[in-house]
């Protein structure tokens, strides 16, 4: 989109957040806006609360290669990282970059985390904290190789974001709806998924075939617009399907 100028860049994400009505679609458009503005990778996330320790149970949406967030939690990054925990408390975005020396509040990126970034080559950063329908904090984050954006650039973001929040909370109420989609048989095999158990066992559990147990899963990730298994597990714990 670098030949739009910026209002029709921001009016062209806007509709295709706009028109997203299903889950995938929605992560689709928000990869489109990470693109758009030369970032590499966005995460939708549940803000940490004090209490939470890892990463990966708090995304909702990503595109952040697998080993960072493995990485990222093998090592408890999350309660050295200066800008995630904060946003439970402050609504304002945070931008930063690893070449900058004033970050947020002066808070530096150091040590392992940023080793990290710098081996995924992502040196830089925005973070932008909203409130869903719900009440919930969440955060829109990005991750990339470019310069820190210009103020118009994060005015247009912010923009974009808050039509981001508003097609979450469309898909939100969406879901709602559809709590009760999955059977009871469907729901124990997403349960024993979510302890980790494979098919195999499962099946070994429940007196089924591995064949019927993935057959019952393929429905569930159907039902809730999902595209694996480690989405499906995520959503159902969000939407308290299981525990």
């Amino acid at each position: 989109m670098s030949y739009m100028t910026a209002s029709e860049r921001q009016s062209a994400l806007t509709s295709e957040l706009v028109s997203a009505r299903t889950s995938s679609l929605f992560a689709q458009a928000l990869d489109h806006v990470a693109a758009a503005f030369g970032y590499g990778h966005f995460t939708l996330a549940n803000a940490p609360a004090p209490e939470d320790v890892l990463l990966a149970p708090l995304v909702i949406e990503t595109t952040l290669p697998t080993p960072f967030l493995r990485e990222f939690d093998k090592a408890h990054l999350l309660r050295d990282c200066p800008i995630l925990p904060r946003t439970r408390e402050s609504a304002l975005p945070q931008h930063w970059h690893l070449s900058d020396k004033s970050l947020p509040a002066g808070l530096p990126i150091l040590g392992e985390l940023r080793a990290l970034l710098l081996r995924q080559r992502l040196p830089m950063g925005s973070v932008f904290p909203l409130n869903a329908m719900d009440g919930q904090r969440l955060v829109f984050w990005f991750n990339g190789n470019r310069n820190p954006l210009s103020q118009s650039e994060i005015n247009e973001l912010a923009m974009i974001m808050v039509q981001a929040l508003d097609t979450h909370n469309s898909l939100k109420r969406n879901d709602a709806g559809n709590l009760n989609m999955l059977s009871a048989r469907e729901l124990e095999v997403v349960r024993w998924t979510a302890q980790g158990k494979t098919s195999v066992e499962i099946g070994q559990i429940l007196s089924l075939s591995d064949h019927t147990v993935n057959a019952y899963m393929t429905n569930a990730i159907k039902k809730l617009d999902c595209v694996n298994r480690t989405q499906l597990v995520a959503k159902a714990i969000r939407l308290k399907l299981i525990n």
